[in-house]
């Protein structure tokens, strides 16, 4: 099988846009932290999507249910990113089909 096959759909996931469970087990709240040249920073407009840790390091803010407020859909179903093009450093990394990414996929039930 091709690795092509292998990669999930994105837009049909969303597992990456939910504090995973070793955070919350600790006690995390944080989960993606933007960088200090992160464009979102930059953006007054963008400020409520973000909060600061204990440390004062800026994080995506997280809803109730640990989603990131910038995801939006159904986890699994259809999903997309209210901020795309101006999204933390560490969603640019995150490769669709990495080891990571099907980690994610695993743990919130969906197929890999």
């Amino acid at each position: 099988m091709r690795r092509a096959n292998l990669i999930p759909d994105c837009q049909n996931c969303g597992a990456c846009c939910t504090n995973p469970a070793e955070n919350r087990v600790e006690g995390f709240a944080d989960w993606v932290q933007i960088d200090p040249r992160d464009v979102i920073l930059q953006r007054p407009r963008y400020k409520n999507l973000f909060v600061l840790n204990r440390d004062g390091e800026p994080h995506m803010r997280l809803d109730p249910a640990g989603r990131c407020v910038a995801l939006r859909g159904r986890v699994g179903q259809e999903v997309s990113c209210a901020i795309y093009p101006i999204r933390p450093r560490a969603c640019q990394r995150l490769e669709a089909g990495s080891p990571r990414c099907l980690e994610y996929r695993q743990e919130r039930g969906l197929q890999t």
